[in-house]
């Protein structure tokens, strides 16, 4: 009897000591996250607004958690390719997506049916930014203000076109189209980058793409900035007249950036990086980055990304619909 209990004294305080062992080694939680490096996918090429946005989150990141973040470019297919590799990756948090208005609101409007979901399949961090559009013509072009590309595009249906390096940049053409009441023949490109340099070579006639990808351009003179489709003017380019000012009363268009992750990500994992971007987003160094390209920073959490997704979603698919853009 008396050697049984020394046995189960001895097996206690064993255990006891692994325990205490056990205790001193460092545990994976949401603590200790993140402790590895960190990929941010982008669905459009390097030098897009996007991108841009990724880069600059990405040093702010890796200067606040001391883990390397890496920008990954995925472009192509309507973002299909960056949202298959976002969501074919391990959801642990260490695979963000960083959408845009293109990615994670316009494609529901545009597509009868797209290869994922944009909300259910994605739980939101936070916004990024949000930036108007500008219109960019040839510099070859026989016309040099907003009100001469419509007349030019009137009195020649279906001859004139603008390219779009997205989803987002194609309904703001068939939105303008639609304004306008002209008829404009749609040409893609996987990039905002690749359908400016057709702008600035004469392969198409004009194309919407960010503030800083085209004033740029316009510096140089290797396009035209016709209207920013804004409210009011934007300071990088304060020459450049609004739509409203450019004989389109009304016309406004703006891209968005905001970062996401696979709905399946663990919800502490989640909200610590939600946590992280929205800190980065309300830095002082954040606004001025972002006024620089001539852009606001947006920073609503979460739950405010969620509602502003679904109501770009409702938006642009009532512009579907009522500009009558057929559904891929």
């Amino acid at each position: 009897m008396q050697k049984r209990r020394r046995h189960f004294i001895a097996a206690a305080m064993g255990g006891c000591m692994l325990g205490a062992m056990l205790a001193g080694l460092p545990v994976a939680h949401a603590d200790s996250f993140p402790s590895r490096p960190i990929k941010f996918v982008v669905p459009f090429g390097p030098g897009s607004g996007t991108d841009t946005s990724a880069r600059y989150f990405a040093r702010q990141l890796q200067d606040l958690t001391g883990q390397p973040v890496v920008v990954e470019n995925r472009p192509g297919a309507n973002g299909f390719i960056a949202v298959k590799n976002v969501l074919s990756a391990p959801a642990d948090g260490y695979t963000v997506f960083i959408g845009s208005n293109s990615t994670l609101a316009v494609n529901a409007a545009l597509f009868k049916q797209l290869p994922y979901d944009p909300v259910a399949d994605f739980a939101p961090l936070t916004m990024m930014m949000r930036s108007p559009a500008m219109l960019a013509v040839k510099p070859q072009a026989p016309y040099a203000d907003l009100k001469g590309l419509i007349a030019y595009a009137k009195a020649n249906p279906g001859k004139a076109d603008f390219g779009a390096g997205s989803a987002g940049y194609q309904l703001m053409g068939e939105l303008l189209n639609d304004a306008a009441g002209i008829q404009v023949v749609h040409v893609p490109f996987k990039g905002a980058a690749e359908a400016i340099t057709a702008v600035a070579s004469g392969t198409v006639d004009y194309t919407f793409a960010e503030v800083t990808a085209v004033q740029e351009l316009a510096k140089d003179g290797r396009v035209k900035a016709v209207a920013v489709a804004s409210d009011k003017r934007v300071s990088t380019s304060p020459d450049v007249p609004t739509a409203t000012e450019a004989g389109l009363p009304g016309f406004e268009a703006y891209t968005w950036v905001g970062a996401m992750v696979s709905a399946k990500t663990p919800p502490a994992e989640t909200a610590k990086l939600a946590e992280l971007f929205t800190k980065i987003s309300k830095m002082d160094e954040t606004r001025g980055f972002y006024e620089r390209l001539g852009a606001t920073p947006m920073t609503g959490g979460p739950d405010q990304m969620r509602t502003f997704q679904k109501n770009e979603i409702a938006l642009w698919k009532r512009i579907v619909t009522k500009a009558q853009v057929p559904q891929q």
